[in-house]
């Protein structure tokens, strides 16, 4: 078995070829292009018939050779980076290259190629996944756009909370876009201008995220990801999100891998016949947000979750300690909720077909 490591760059991507022995056996450096995606899987048939294939980015500027790959009915693992990191840091030859970096992914395949996230062909989480981070990109805007509101009012009106609704109402959209200073001079008047520009780009990313959030439900129902709404504080919206992070297809086949990808599983530090753990900080920042979000929304509104706090709290555990337990059996509970999407999907697929 061939194991080939793959570098991907915006504009570049170095290719390592590692024997079973990993021993290194051929080197490929080419351009991230169609053409330079069909010349890397000439050169991959060079080096043998059957190999499997790792790429560092392979949702990211990897993204299209990952996805050509899998057509072409490759078997392609997504390693992250920091994996690739620890394996440069242990290796005899310190530093770091394109060529050290690929070797790096290469002998991490052909170490840990069976407890790797496989990444398979894109499907309807592949468009989730997309129209949610527009959603969130939105979002974002709108908090800078009101930030600068905030600043410009308290040059011209530091008492405007008095007298103006909310910015983040319907209501305050309105009074901003209408906006006159109070006090006369040409630079109030400039800074009202200002104001009612800025309220026009807030209004505008506003609806845009409404009308991506519409989207994002309707999806989410017709892809059959609704099961995922079956845990509490998970609604369409966020089980577009999640439907956009795990997939496409099965990717952790337990939900033990699922926590380690998501940063929710302790890391064992243990020594000297002491068990301990500490805090994980690695994995998916936007997947544990999103478990973090459902566990405050579960501590405030359903009694399951808020007694299984209290238990663990009586245990000695700080409140921030139990919220970190309570994310663990979350992972679990989307985890066997995201099996039966699929399940459901494997279901409808053939007579939709038909």
């Amino acid at each position: 078995m061939i194991t080939i490591g793959v570098d991907a760059h915006k504009t570049v991507h170095a290719a390592i070829a590692v024997d079973e022995a990993g021993q290194e056996i051929g080197q490929w450096r080419g351009p991230n292009s169609v053409s330079g995606w069909h010349r890397l899987l000439a050169w991959a048939g060079e080096q043998g018939a059957s190999r499997q294939w790792g790429i560092e980015g392979a949702w990211s500027y990897g993204r299209g050779l990952a996805q050509h790959l899998v057509d072409m009915g490759e078997m392609v693992y997504e390693v992250n980076a920091r994996w690739t990191a620890m394996g440069r840091r242990a290796a005899r030859r310190t530093g770091k290259t394109d060529r050290l970096d690929a070797r790096a992914v290469a002998l991490f395949v052909r170490q840990e190629a069976p407890d790797l996230p496989v990444v398979f062909a894109e499907d309807e989480s592949a468009v989730l996944d997309l129209l949610t981070g527009e959603r969130e990109a939105a979002l974002s805007e709108g908090v800078r756009l009101r930030n600068q509101i905030h600043a410009l009012l308290m040059h011209i009106d530091p008492e405007y909370k008095d007298h103006l609704p909310s910015l983040d109402s319907q209501a305050g959209m309105r009074a901003l876009e209408n906006y006159s200073a109070p006090r006369p001079g040409i630079l109030h008047e400039e800074r009202a201008a200002s104001v009612r520009r800025l309220a026009k780009r807030l209004r505008l990313a506003m609806d845009q995220a409404a009308d991506l959030g519409r989207q994002i439900a309707s999806r989410t129902e017709e892809a059959g990801f609704s099961p995922l709404t079956n845990l509490y504080g998970v609604n369409l919206l966020t089980a577009g999100t999640l439907a956009g992070i795990l997939g496409p297809g099965q990717r952790f086949n337990s939900d033990a891998r699922l926590a380690a990808h998501a940063g929710v599983a302790p890391l064992e530090a243990s020594s000297a016949g002491v068990v301990r753990h500490r805090l994980n900080r690695g994995g998916n920042r936007r997947l544990n947000g999103v478990l973090h979000r459902i566990a405050i929304t579960q501590l405030r509104g359903w009694q399951p979750a808020q007694d299984y706090i209290a238990r663990r709290i009586s245990e000695g555990k700080s409140k921030r300690e139990a919220i970190r337990a309570l994310k663990r059996y979350l992972v679990r509970a989307v985890w066997h909720l995201w099996r039966q999407c699929a399940a459901g999907q494997l279901h409808i697929r053939p007579s939709t077909a038909a």
